[in-house]
């Protein structure tokens, strides 16, 4: 399939459409090759406007929720990003392909050795993946210039609110199992700010801090 043409098809259809602007997350997105990161058997599907499952009960985000979320961060190229879900590590490619270093936490054994699997073949070495519980963080590389949660979580973890840096921005899925606000987090010195995006559903945010299994 040309799934160059596809990604083009998919950026100016499903992301600049839709008011996706900044032209530096449109480039990553025209440039990640997501087929990579679905089943073989679903690459046919892997441009579509919608998710997909990639095992595990989880999937992988409709492209256009991956542009806004990282449009959301503002990323300029030198920022350190903690992911939550590394999922398929689709999301973290395109992300490899804005800031200077991503930490991502993925708590499905599978899934992060798949993951680290593909983008060890399309070279994102950039791309830290650690199995643990997400709602935690990982404090080690902390603080985070932008922090991403690609699961659906009851409250905002204060965890992953300490980890992030004075100016720093977060976005993640608040609400129940069945629907949630995407909400941007911006941290200042007196606080945090936080700024309702849209509605969206999510797989559930898993962990001590999050929803218990």
């Amino acid at each position: 399939m040309d799934y160059e043409t596809l990604r083009k098809v998919m950026v100016e259809e499903q992301l600049i459409s839709r008011g996706i602007k900044d032209k530096r997350v449109l480039d990553a997105m025209g440039k990640v090759p997501r087929h990579i990161f679905v089943e073989e058997a679903l690459r046919s599907r892997a441009y579509g406007d919608y998710p997909l499952p990639i095992g595990e009960k989880q999937t992988i985000s409709q492209p256009y929720m991956v542009a806004l979320m990282t449009e959301a961060l503002g990323l300029r190229g030198n920022e350190n990003v903690l992911e939550i879900g590394t999922g398929s590590g689709y999301q973290s490619a395109v992300l490899a392909e804005l800031c200077d270093r991503v930490y991502s936490v993925e708590r499905i054994k599978s899934l992060a050795i798949k993951a680290r699997e593909h983008l060890d073949s399309l070279k994102y070495m950039n791309v830290a993946i650690k199995i643990f519980d997400g709602t935690y963080g990982w404090i080690e590389y902390a603080p985070y210039d932008a922090v991403i949660v690609t699961a659906g979580a009851p409250e905002i973890p204060q965890s992953l609110i300490d980890q992030l840096a004075i100016g720093g921005r977060m976005v993640i899925p608040v609400g129940d199992e069945f629907s949630q606000v995407l909400v941007k987090v911006e941290k200042n010195r007196d606080g945090i700010k936080t700024t309702n995006i849209c509605g969206c559903v999510f797989v559930k945010l898993v962990g001590n801090y999050g929803w218990k299994e």
